[in-house]
Formats: structure tokens, sequence, C-alpha cells
């Protein structure tokens, strides 16, 4: 009896064993025959571009990737969206098909500072321009570059009124000064006195002449636009990854925003650093110029660097010039430039004239004080220079005045070391 149901539970054991077997051939051949693979293949691939082009494209793509029409019930649309950060780069082709991002310097945020009412809100690099959209001066400027020029820069800015928005254009720097065609230049875009943020450009390799054709975005306040200065420093990278300053351009926005609709292309040549340290009160920066023929004399405050302002707690410093033509030590007439705020190293950019006769050049004299607004009506000297001929002045001031009257009609620029008012 025992050894029947043995038997019994044995062919019982095994049959299960049999049909488990026999359920995972089945489901395995189902599987390979039944089942599709639930990956598709992407074509008509499409290239980011440094445009809207980019949304619509991706768009498209959303809307006409549907499921595939054998696997209806089992496979779904997936939107493909490229991230924010691939947006705006170059693509390259490979020989597969495919497409992989081109080498390029990395964009590094610079340190922000805390939010102020003076400081600027934001600052972005939105891309590539359209040349056609510029118009560009016919003036020869590509091709006349005076003797001792070290690069010129073209660019266009427009403000935005209401987005209170500051829009500029990179377009080109030519006849930059390098020693090799192995140039690697790039720009760095300031919005002075702002000098810890700022936005750069992309590195153009191995070109003395590099085409930039990009755009800039600064928001800042309407309020504070005139006390503003764009400062374009082109530099060169080396291997090293060392950055090397080939010149410089300031351009103060009082007075300077071009007007009417069409985007104006603007050029300015480079200017060499000043590598000496500021003097005890500070430097200040201006052109002299006469014209016999008119018998006027121009003055043109350029910059201030290194002036020794007094910082009293919930005051913005504020600093302005007053020119002043003096003849046998005797007041005649004065102007002032705009005050500055915020900066010890102010941009005026300023251009007055007086009216001196011809004969009255060996008695008559300029005389630029710097001054700080103080509470109320008060001021506060910072410094002072004057230039003239030699019964007033010596030394720089006495050689400016000079070299203004042998280059008549021609502006002189030069550096001046500024004095306390004891002396």
């Amino acid at each position: 009896m025992s050894e029947q149901m043995v038997a019994v539970a044995g062919g019982v054991i095994g049959g299960a064993l049999f049909l488990i077997f026999i359920g995972i051939a089945i489901y395995l051949l189902w599987k390979t025959l039944c089942l599709s693979p639930a990956y598709e293949e992407l074509f008509n691939s499409v290239t980011p571009r440094h445009s809207d082009a980019t949304i619509n494209d991706l768009t498209s793509i959303q809307q006409t990737s549907g499921p595939h029409p054998n696997n209806s019930s089992r496979t779904k649309s997936v939107p493909f969206i490229i991230p924010p950060k691939f947006l705006g780069q170059n693509w390259v082709d490979v020989k597969n098909g495919e497409r992989i991002q081109e080498d390029c310097e990395p964009y590094v945020a610079p340190e922000f500072l805390p939010r102020s009412s003076f400081y600027s809100l934001g600052s972005f690099a939105v891309g590539s321009i359209n040349p056609d959209l510029y118009k560009f001066p016919e003036d020869g400027s590509e091709a006349d570059f005076p003797e001792g020029n070290i690069g010129r820069l073209w660019f266009a800015v427009e403000y935005e009124q209401e987005a209170e928005r500051l829009l500029v254009a990179l377009v080109k720097a030519r006849n930059l000064c390098f020693p090799s065609e192995s140039c690697n230049p790039f720009v760095k875009i300031f919005l002075l006195p702002d000098e810890r943020r700022y936005l750069q450009s992309k590195i153009k390799r191995k070109t003395l002449n590099p085409q930039f054709d990009e755009h800039f975005l600064f928001q800042v306040s309407s309020k504070t636009l005139n006390q503003r200065t764009l400062k374009f420093s082109v530099y060169h990278v080396d291997k090293l990854k060392k950055h090397h300053l080939l010149g410089q351009v300031l351009f103060p926005l009082k007075n300077e925003m071009p007007t009417g609709e069409s985007k104006v292309v603007i050029w300015r040549d480079l200017e060499a650093e000043n590598l000496e340290p500021p003097s005890e009160y500070g430097d200040v920066q201006f052109s002299l110029s006469y014209n016999d023929y008119l018998g006027r004399l121009t003055v043109v405050v350029l910059r201030a660097k290194g002036l020794q302002v007094h910082e009293d707690r919930g005051m913005v410093c504020s600093v302005y010039v007053k020119v002043s033509l003096m003849n046998h030590n005797k007041f005649i007439k004065c102007k002032k430039t705009a005050a500055v705020l915020g900066t010890t190293s102010p941009v005026y950019n300023e251009t007055f004239s007086f009216k001196v006769d011809q004969a009255e050049l060996d008695t008559a004299s300029l005389s630029l004080l710097l001054l700080q607004n103080m509470e109320g009506d008060k001021s506060h000297l910072l410094g002072r220079v004057v230039v003239g001929p030699f019964m007033y002045t010596r030394g720089r001031e006495l050689e400016h005045w000079n070299e203004m009257l042998n280059k008549p009609k021609e502006l002189v620029k030069r550096w001046h070391v500024l004095s306390s008012s004891s002396t």
C-alpha cells in the first residue's frame, strides 16, 4: 500500500515539473515572436541653433512624435526637450549622423554683488546678432588706422526705456596689436562703476581681426543710466589660459546714446591700459585743443582715478570736475561736468570750449578742480591741476600746453597728477 502511495506522489511531482518547464518555454517563444522592441529610432534629427527656430523645431518634434503604428497600445509619446544649458551652443556633424557639441571656452558666471538701487539687477549673454539689421559707418574705418594704433572695436548700443534694458551688440575688432597671428582674442564687457560683474564674448582662435556678432543685455535703471559707462576690454588667452590685455574702450552712456530707430554701429580705437599706480591724491585725464582760426580753446574731461573720497555712512560718493579759465591769475569763466556717483575712478567724457584770443595764450591758464559733493550745498576739494604757459606751470603741465600749441586743431590727451589744495 505504501509503495503505491510513493509512486503516485512521484508521478504528481514529475508531472508538475514538466508542466512548469512547458510553460516557461511557451512564454519565451511568445516573447520572442510576438513582442517588438520598445525603443524607436528617431529620424530627422534637429540641429540646435542660436535663434528662435530652436523652439519651433522642438515644438514640431513634440507634435509629430506619436505612438508607433504597430504598438499603439504599449508605447506612449515622450516629448523630446533640450536642456536650457545646451541651447545656443555650437554643434557639429560626425560620420554616423549624430551631432556632438563643439569644443568652446566655458562661460564662467562672475560673482554677483548684493542688489542695490544703483547697480544693475542682471546681465545676460543673449546669443548672436544679425549684421543685416545694423547700419555700418561708410567712412573707411576698416582701412584707415593711424600710426601707433593698437586695435579698433565696432559695437552698437540700444536702450529700451520701458523694459529698462541696455542692449549691447559686439560686432568685430580689427588690427589688434599682437606679435603673431596666433592671437586668441575675446572681449569682457563691464558696466561701470560696477567692475566685479561682466559679460564675456566667445574666444576667436588665431586671428587679429575677429568677427564676434554677439548680443548682450544689461538690466539697468533709467535713473542711473547717465551715470554708467560701458567698458570693453579686449584680451588674448594663451595656452595656459592666462589673459593678456590688448586694449580697452570706455564708452560713457551720457550724451553718447545714438538716437533714431536704426541700429547704428559705432567704432572706437583701443587704448592701452595706464599701468602707473595712482598718485597720492589721484590722477585726471583730459584733452586740449586750440583752434587759432576760431580763437577757441577746447577741453575734453575724460576720466579720473585713485581719488581719495570721503566716505560718509548713508551717502553715495558724488564727484564732479570744475574747469576754470584764468588770465593773469584772474578768473574769467568756469564750467562744470555732471557729477558721477559711486566710484573713485569716474568717467566723464565731457567737452567744454572757451573763447581765447591767440595773443592771450601766453598769459592764460586752465585750472581743473575735482570736487566731491557733501551734505547740503557743500563740496570738498579732492585735488587740482593747472596747465598753461611757462609763466604758471612746469613739467607735464607745461609740456601738455606746448604740445597743444604745436598741434593746432588736434586733441592732445594726457594724464596729470592731482595736487592738494595747499599747493
